[in-house]
């Protein structure tokens, strides 16, 4: 960097000799110097801070104040202290030389005055000084633009966070946009499923209720016509009982006798079958009422039942398990204002994952040696599949909280962390669409506002646990 050297100046000469001013000022005339003049300390001091001179030669040696006490002033003042101070002196000292420099002068001259040392030193010092404020210009204009790019630097990296945080809240908007689609998703889902289902199941059973209502009404009838029957041909034997060969060889070929023992079981026993039928339908019916529109007063013990019974052929024994064991605990509830078929979905939900879970932990004697040192709990066999339900009051009888809870196979960390994502699954293809629990939620939690939470442990099963008010806040 090359700053140009200013020859020109003001130089302030203070002296209390008129000679010695007279001398300095004849040398320095022709240099195109401003010359300044002072004759004592005082003076000095006064015309420094009104001229700001670019050099001061100062007389050590002056009344009133010398030239170390005007130096020291000089310094002290914030205005003058950065002016170059050259003492003219007499004395040739060390000790006077040193004191001088330390008060914060930057050279001497010596008296007599040489002329060309003169004028060396002044212009020596004139150019460091002319020097010293282009460097305080060009420092000066650095740390503006120093402070300029800080302040750009300062106005992008606030830019670049509001970008950031722009992006941030738009990546939000988007989640919650997927979120929501999914959401909507599984509603369309779930309508179409519980439409169709709903439809199904009604036209299934309104089919079969009138024939089973008409064989479970004229039952009674038939009973009562064999009983009549069986008393006759008793009332036959008693008064003719040498019937003719070929009613007699009639009565041996239908063994009569155990036609009139078996009868009345056959008949009693259709009675039973009819009658669990007509109960089926009325449990097929009540879970899929379609009136989800509405909130109704219902039983929940009875859409519990419902689904049970339903879900019955699930729970019998089979070829790789014994019977799962249902053991109910139920409490004295008072009619709970919901949805009832929306209801009767979460209850079909959690129980078939229930079962699901069980069976997942029941494997054969063969396989169950190979595994039994494994971390992981399996029941064998032998034992019993347990599924139990628990109904309850809380919070001074305005909640009622239902508990289903199973032995199974249990879960890990990781399927418990995302087990309320839509489309997830453990199940195979094909078993499983990953929709039960989330739509489970949205039923318990958006459309009855309560709340649906599960325990769970690896081997040792899981517990679901529903809690929703007595009194529906929807209207």
């Amino acid at each position: 960097m090359n700053i140009p050297v200013l020859e020109t100046g003001v130089i302030l000469i203070v002296d209390d000799n008129p000679n010695n001013l007279e001398v300095l000022s004849e040398t320095l005339m022709d240099t195109g110097w401003e010359i300044l003049i002072a004759v004592n300390g005082e003076g000095a001091i006064a015309q420094a801070e009104y001229a700001c001179p670019d050099i001061i030669l100062l007389d050590v040696m002056m009344p009133g104040i010398d030239g170390f006490t005007a130096c020291q002033r000089l310094k002290l003042n914030p205005v003058t202290c950065d002016i170059p101070i050259i003492f003219m002196t007499a004395l040739s000292e060390t000790v006077d030389k040193v004191k001088g420099l330390s008060l914060g002068a930057v050279d001497y001259i010596t008296k007599p005055f040489e002329h060309e040392e003169v004028l060396a030193r002044i212009k020596t010092h004139l150019q460091i000084r002319n020097l010293t404020k282009q460097l305080q210009i060009h420092n000066q204009q650095l740390q503006q633009e120093i402070a300029d790019r800080l302040a750009v630097e300062t106005k992008l990296q606030k830019l670049t966070q509001e970008l950031e945080q722009r992006v941030e809240e738009r990546t939000f908007q988007l989640s919650q946009a997927l979120d929501n689609f999914q959401q909507a998703q599984v509603r369309l889902l779930q309508q179409e499923k519980m439409s169709t289902l709903g439809e199904l199941v009604a036209g299934i059973a309104h089919e079969i209720n009138n024939p089973v209502n008409f064989i479970l009404g004229n039952l009674n009838h038939a009973s009562e016509y064999t009983q009549n029957f069986i008393e006759l041909f008793q009332l036959y034997q008693q008064y003719y009982p040498n019937p003719e060969v070929e009613i007699q060889q009639k009565i041996d070929e239908i063994d009569l006798d155990f036609l009139m023992q078996d009868s009345p079981q056959i008949m009693s026993s259709m009675y039973k079958g009819t009658k669990r039928l007509a109960q089926m339908i009325h449990s097929l019916r009540h879970f899929s009422r379609r009136d989800d529109s509405v909130v109704q007063p219902i039983d929940i013990h009875e859409g519990i039942d419902s689904t049970l019974l339903i879900l019955q052929y699930r729970l019998k024994a089979n070829s790789e398990r014994s019977e799962i064991q249902i053991i109910k605990d139920y409490g004295t509830l008072p009619p709970v204002e919901c949805f009832p078929g929306p209801l009767n979905q979460v209850f079909m939900n959690l129980l078939a994952n229930a079962i699901d879970a069980i069976e997942e932990s029941f494997v054969t004697n063969a396989n169950f040696s190979k595994i039994a040192s494994s971390s992981v709990h399996l029941l064998s066999v032998k034992d019993n599949g347990k599924i139990t339900i628990r109904t309850a009051l809380h919070k001074q009888g305005s909640v009622v909280v239902i508990k289903i809870a199973d032995n199974g196979i249990g879960m890990t960390e990781e399927v418990k962390q995302r087990l309320s994502e839509p489309m997830f699954t453990t199940k195979p293809v094909g078993k499983g669409t990953g929709l039960g629990l989330s739509i489970s939620r949205q039923i318990i939690e958006e459309k009855h506002g309560g709340t649906l939470s599960f325990i769970s442990e690896p081997g040792k099963g899981t517990e679901f646990c529903i809690e929703i008010p007595v009194l529906s806040q929807k209207v």
